[in-house]
């Protein structure tokens, strides 16, 4: 089912974003986890996506998608979530043809496994998938196919980036992935992360190569400091990983 519905996916208009009507584009949050919700349409065919949808929000998002006049293709994870469930399920259960997407690296069920280099497509857009593993092995960047934005979930945070104490985590793999797969991309690329934590929503590819106090240290003083941050567990993580791991597929809460 997965592979026959990347081949539905890859068939969609796939015109380079940019040209014409700009995309439609709503950043939503989640105040318990301070997790972002990504909403992603062409104003043109009406089809969209959800990237990181949060279970206690996803009727909120529900209710957006019907009053923008959406189709609602793919619910999208960056990764495989320790602080909150996951919004999938309940999504693809109030639109139906909604698939749950996730990395097939993550080892979570879901309608539709990506891999890097693949691209979610929607009207004139497209995603491209980029692996950035480090935080847990099945993280994934979600690229604007014009480079003008990336959604980054937990590898790299405005002047910060996600914990690599948990979920097989690995400091060295999440510096190597940040330097070669996102701070390759354009200067003014747009970084939307999956979470913040001071009320900041937006950073550039730029201000993070150069500003951000963790990537712009080396390799080896980046390792020590992960090593060291000494976070308690995530409060939702007993929970929100068990069900995580069948992303998209679990029965939603009557």
């Amino acid at each position: 089912m997965a592979a026959a519905a990347l081949r539905v996916a890859s068939r969609r208009l796939s015109r380079r974003a940019g040209s014409g009507v700009p995309i439609l584009l709503r950043q939503m949050f989640e105040p318990k986890s301070c997790t972002y919700t990504y909403l992603l349409g062409d104003r043109e065919s009406r089809e969209a996506v959800l990237i990181d949808p949060v279970l206690e929000t996803a009727t909120r998002d529900a209710q957006l998608v019907k009053e923008l006049g959406l189709q609602l293709l793919f619910a999208v994870n960056t990764h495989c979530h320790a602080d909150h469930v996951t919004g999938s399920g309940l999504l693809r259960t109030l639109f139906p043809g909604c698939l749950s997407v996730i990395s097939r690296l993550s080892g979570a069920q879901a309608d539709l496994h990506i891999e890097d280099g693949d691209s979610i497509h929607f009207g004139r857009f497209a995603l491209e998938t980029r692996a950035s593993p480090g935080h847990t092995p099945g993280c994934v960047t979600f690229v604007l196919n014009d480079h003008s934005m990336a959604f980054t979930g937990d590898a790299l945070l405005i002047r910060g980036c996600g914990r690599t104490d948990f979920q097989q985590g690995c400091a060295k793999t999440l510096y190597r992935s940040v330097h070669e797969k996102i701070f390759t991309l354009p200067g003014d690329c747009l970084i939307y992360p999956a979470h913040d934590y001071h009320g900041l929503t937006v950073s550039t590819v730029e201000e993070e190569r150069t500003l951000n106090p963790r990537l712009t240290l080396s390799c080896e003083e980046f390792i020590k400091v992960m090593n060291n941050l000494n976070l308690p567990k995530p409060q939702q993580i007993d929970v929100a990983v068990p069900a995580n791991m069948r992303c998209g597929i679990q029965t939603p809460p009557s």
